[in-house]
């Protein structure tokens, strides 16, 4: 993609979708992300060629993003080009008669996943020097996040993260990569009573997710045309892990509000009440 353009995006989407057969691969992975190609062609009437290059046309249109693990090709569905549809199509003309495509839209930012990973793309008008403020610099960060992160952005070094009046810190939360606007890894926060009772989580689900190990996120920036494509990818959870539920809700939204403050300078209405465990 030379240059990005929301008409040209737009239309590589719509082309994506008009075809049953590739709703029908979405559908699949919107009920279980992560698979491989020998997985979504498992019950289908389709070739297995057929099927890539189905997946080929999702993929060039950013609706699936593929991550691999080993050998393995793993196949998931990426909501933000639908996110953006709905902005720049819908709402804008009359979002009170589409209630219901508002709740599907929801559908497909919530999929809960069995493979132990969360990946998300997005393409934002800026440049990589101020997007990586975005993703590091306490008075950006609390503008779409509600969050802020206090390091030295060592590799090796604690981070401490401050949240609705609550303090988390813990040894596990470290900087574990850090190339200025290329990539950027850290260990996840800790979960806390405190933070828990700050943003409205159940005690015993706060419990649970407090019992599983520490998991990771990272982030990739890549210059392309006057945007900066950003992969983010979120992994190390247990199979049965209650936090990635509540991270595949929540990264949509904050990527959402990160997007909007880098290109309009506005933060999203009510961003930090939209979070959540984010």
């Amino acid at each position: 993609m030379a240059a990005y353009r929301d008409t040209d995006v737009d239309d590589a989407v719509f082309r994506a979708l008009a075809d049953r057969s590739r709703r029908l691969l979405l559908d699949r992975l919107n009920e279980r992300n992560g698979q491989t190609l020998r997985e979504l062609c498992s019950g289908l009437e389709m070739a297995r060629q057929s099927v890539s290059k189905h997946l080929d046309v999702l993929e060039a249109a950013d609706l699936v993003t593929t991550v691999r693990r080993g050998r393995e090709k793993l196949h998931y569905l990426n909501p933000a080009p639908i996110a953006d549809i709905g902005e720049r199509w819908i709402r804008r003309y009359d979002a009170a008669r589409v209630d219901s495509l508002a709740a599907l839209k929801r559908t497909l930012e919530e999929t809960t996943m069995d493979r132990p990973s969360f990946v998300y793309k997005t393409y934002i008008r800026t440049t990589p020097e101020l997007l990586w403020r975005g993703l590091t610099e306490p008075e950006f960060t609390r503008r779409y996040w509600g969050m802020e992160p206090e390091t030295d952005w060592q590799v090796g070094s604690t981070m401490t993260w401050r949240h609705r009046g609550v303090t988390l810190a813990d040894p596990e939360q470290v900087v574990l990569e850090y190339d200025p606007y290329r990539r950027l890894s850290f260990g996840w926060h800790v979960m806390t009573e405190e933070l828990g009772e700050a943003i409205g989580i159940d005690p015993d689900v706060t419990q649970r997710i407090a019992a599983e190990p520490r998991s990771k996120v990272t982030f990739d920036l890549d210059q392309v045309g006057d945007v900066v494509k950003l992969t983010v990818v979120h992994d190390g959870f247990p199979a049965d892990s209650t936090m990635v539920g509540m991270i595949s809700e929540g990264w949509p939204q904050v990527l959402a509000g990160l997007k909007t403050l880098l290109e309009t300078g506005e933060a999203l209405p009510s961003a930090t009440e939209r979070v959540g465990a984010a």
